[in-house]
């Protein structure tokens, strides 16, 4: 992995423990992200932060009225961060201890429904974290950790983690009520 496929993740300022925990998750179960505590730091700050460490993208892990509220993606330009679609509203995540895994980095590919809208997620999502896609079939063979998109019944998106081919969800799992393109 070179040095630009690497992205900074951080939270909103004041994030709760169980936002900590979760971009906690992330870190492990990403592997090209690296997280950074915000502290006090502007969005300005954090753009010099990821350029220092020679990252040209930053995830933001924010905090809304009861919670997780959102997930942001940017890429560094010129004058700072600059958002990079697609936005997700958080209706809720369940974390890796709530699953009881242990807590390795594993290896990773994106696998989605054959639906267009999850598989513009799954493009998107591989285009930023520098994941390569997968089919099922591929999937299933490759005895890795996958991130798997899928549609529950209320049609929000679920990003789980699995291991296959045992199809062992080991977290984190994000519910996604809203996407903004």
């Amino acid at each position: 992995m070179g040095l630009h496929e690497r992205v900074l993740l951080t939270t909103s300022r004041n994030p709760t423990h169980r936002i900590r925990t979760f971009s906690n998750d992330l870190a492990l179960v990403l592997p090209s992200l690296v997280r950074v505590n915000r502290g006090k730091m502007s969005m300005d700050e954090i753009a010099e932060k990821a350029s220092d460490f020679n990252m040209d993208r930053v995830v933001i892990v924010d905090r809304g009225q009861e919670g997780l509220g959102n997930i942001k993606f940017f890429r560094i330009g010129e004058s700072g961060l600059v958002s990079v679609p697609p936005a997700m509203h958080v209706a809720g995540v369940r974390l890796r201890r709530e699953f009881g895994v242990s807590r390795t980095k594993p290896t990773l590919a994106i696998v989605s429904e054959p639906s267009e809208k999850l598989l513009v997620m799954a493009e998107t999502l591989s285009k930023f974290f520098s994941i390569p896609l997968m089919s099922n079939d591929e999937a299933f063979r490759s005895n890795s950790t996958v991130m798997r998109l899928t549609v529950d019944t209320a049609n929000r998106i679920v990003i789980a983690f699995m291991v296959e081919p045992n199809h062992i969800e080991v977290g984190p799992r994000i519910v996604v009520s809203r996407v903004e393109w």
